[in-house]
Parts: structure tokens; C-alpha cells; sequence
């Protein structure tokens, strides 16, 4: 994979962010190549990992990666790069196409999770809640998106999928943390609907408040 970000010509700027891990990641990444790598002190999730690598750069477009792609070619980061960087997207996700069938399957299914995109510094930093969203990271891109009237576009990603967790952690603890990473997702979501619900009902207060005091 790393092969692949050396020889994108569009990349400038290659970060490797551990999230708080005990793998070993920043050890064995290999010396010499022009990556950098970032060691956060405890696990902070996917959002706030994320985020910590925004702050780390002042590259004006951000490519984001999930670092257990297979097949990912130059050719495929520049295709993701393209649309922010010539002004015609503010934001443009990469879809699996004929890679695997079931890591194809889950993003025609659910396209919004999808942890390959391109988007500028600026718009990602400007997204509310997306450092505390951990794996709902994506969610919290892609909602704030539809709401901000963001440009979006979707590009296939030919022959790219990712190790699953089950193939990485075994059957059990691969279950456990797939199963972690939809609750953090949907905890995520339902908080998000919950604050939106609170805040309308605080505006609609203020509102009732100012009509009686005028």
C-alpha cells in the first residue's frame, strides 16, 4: 500500500497515523521512504485520529485512507484526488468495485462509510463532532455534507478491498470489533439526532420567550 502512495505524483505529504495501538505500526513501518508517522498516546477512535493527522499537515486537500486496503494503485489515489483538487468537488469517496464480492457488496449497500475520500483541510475541520465520532467518522462526513450543500462526488475504486476483521482477528474477535464499530456508528448517529432534537427544542423555547416578552 505504501508502494502505491510513493508513486502517487499528486501526494506531497504521506502521514501514518497510530491510533493508540500495541501492533507495533510505527516500528515496522518501513525508514527512509519519505513517510511520516504519527504515535497518539491512547486510542482516540477513527474521528479523532483523523483529526489529530488534519493538524499534523497544512496540505490544503486531505486523502484519507484505511490502512488495511489490498490492489490500491497510484492510479487509484489520484482518481479520489482529482475532482477536490481541480475545484469540482468539495468532497469525492471511492467505492470498491470488483475487488471482493462482500466488501463490494457493503459499500453499493452503504456507500457513506466508505473510508477512502478526498476533501479539503479546511471543510473537514469545520465539521462539528467528527473528532469525538470515531468509527461514525464517515457518517459525520457525509451528513454534514447533504446539510451544507457540499459537492459530492462518488468515483469506483477497480479492484481494491481491505482485509476483513475477522481475517486479521480471527472469527470471534474479528465478530467483536466489527460488531464495536457498528455500535460506535449508530451510537453516533442516534447521539447526532438527539442534540439536533435538544437544539430545536431550545430554539423553539427562545422563540415562545421572545414573543411573550414582545
Amino acid at each position: 500500500m505504501l508502494s502505491a502512495l510513493e508513486h502517487a505524483a499528486a501526494l506531497d505529504d504521506i502521514l501514518v497515523v497510530d491510533d493508540g495501538s500495541t501492533d507495533r505500526t510505527v516500528e515496522v513501518l518501513p525508514s527512509g521512504n519519505g513517510v511520516r508517522a504519527l504515535s497518539l498516546p491512547r486510542n482516540v477512535g477513527k474521528g479523532g485520529a483523523m483529526w489529530a493527522g488534519a493538524h499534523e499537515t497544512d496540505a490544503e486537500v486531505l486523502l484519507f485512507l484505511d490502512a488495511d486496503l489490498v490492489g490500491l494503485r497510484a492510479e487509484h489515489v489520484e482518481l479520489i484526488l482529482e475532482p477536490v483538487v481541480s475545484g469540482e468537488a468539495d468532497m469525492c469517496v471511492g467505492v470498491f468495485q470488483g475487488g471482493r464480492y462482500w466488501t463490494d457488496l457493503a459499500q453499493r449497500l452503504a456507500p457513506h462509510i466508505s473510508g477512502q475520500r478526498a476533501i479539503s483541510r479546511d471543510l473537514f475541520l469545520s465539521v462539528p463532532g467528527v473528532r469525538r465520532a470515531r468509527s461514525g467518522a464517515e457518517v459525520a462526513l457525509t451528513g454534514h455534507a447533504r446539510i451544507s450543500g457540499w459537492r459530492v462526488q462518488t468515483v469506483p475504486l477497480t479492484g481494491i478491498t481491505h482485509v476483513m476483521k475477522e481475517e486479521k482477528m480471527g472469527a470471534l474477535r474479528g465478530f467483536g470489533a466489527r460488531m464495536g464499530m457498528y455500535w460506535e456508528i449508530s451510537s453516533y448517529v442516534y447521539g447526532e439526532k438527539c442534540r439536533r432534537r435538544a437544539t430545536s427544542i431550545i430554539r423553539s423555547v427562545r422563540r415562545l420567550l421572545r414573543a411573550e416578552q414582545g
